[in-house]
């Protein structure tokens, strides 16, 4: 039997069909049922064309994970001089990016904050390289920054990616039950974020 490519319109009609049920019913309580019934086909095409409901999440991860890098612009980075500006735009285009699309950060969230069993072990062989990749721009941003007499820097950096990552999480916590996110609690999430970021850096920078 040959096996017919999707075309490019009818991959991203499914993907984002299916890509609403995720977000609204998490991995473990989505059917491939109800993720044909969303996409408007039969479980057979959906088992043809992405073998297995594990399988389209990952596709459908990654069809997200490229639409936020490629919004927020990931890969320019490198192109501020200032690591702490960059923090700050970075992590503002990337809250404003969820509040539009709020099915991509339910989906996110529960990939890589709340990950399902059955599923981190592929997440972690498939994103381990990748996250490390994106950590490795920002400490090379981060060696710019010039720290106090006695402050380890691996310390210094993991600490102010904590600190980032609290924020992250906070915010897909206290947003993952909301369909519309109010724009004035991004703007106090930020406000408070820029706030330890300040704490942090004119506590260890000459």
């Amino acid at each position: 039997m040959i096996k017919l490519p999707l075309q490019l319109y009818e991959r991203e009609q499914i993907l984002n069909a299916c890509l609403s049920v995720f977000a609204r019913h998490g991995y473990k309580d989505t059917s491939t049922g109800m993720l044909a019934e969303a996409a408007g086909i039969s479980k057979a095409l959906i088992f043809h064309h992405f073998k297995s409901k594990k399988n389209l999440y990952f596709n459908l991860l990654e069809y997200c994970y490229g639409k936020v890098g490629s919004a927020l612009q990931a890969d320019t980075v490198s192109q501020y001089e200032d690591f702490f500006q960059a923090v700050t735009v970075f992590m503002r285009n990337k809250f404003d990016y969820y509040c539009i699309h709020s099915n991509e950060s339910k989906l996110v969230f529960e990939a890589f904050y709340c990950t399902p069993d059955e599923l981190k072990e592929d997440k972690n062989k498939i994103y381990s390289s990748l996250l490390n990749s994106k950590n490795q721009d920002w400490e090379r941003l981060f060696d710019k920054v010039v720290l106090r007499e006695g402050v380890d820097r691996n310390e210094a950096f993991e600490f102010i990616m904590n600190t980032l990552g609290y924020f992250e999480n906070k915010f897909f916590v206290e947003t993952i039950d909301v369909d519309v996110i109010n724009e004035e609690y991004v703007q106090n999430l930020l406000a408070k974020m820029i706030r330890y970021c300040d704490m942090i850096h004119y506590g260890i920078i000459k």
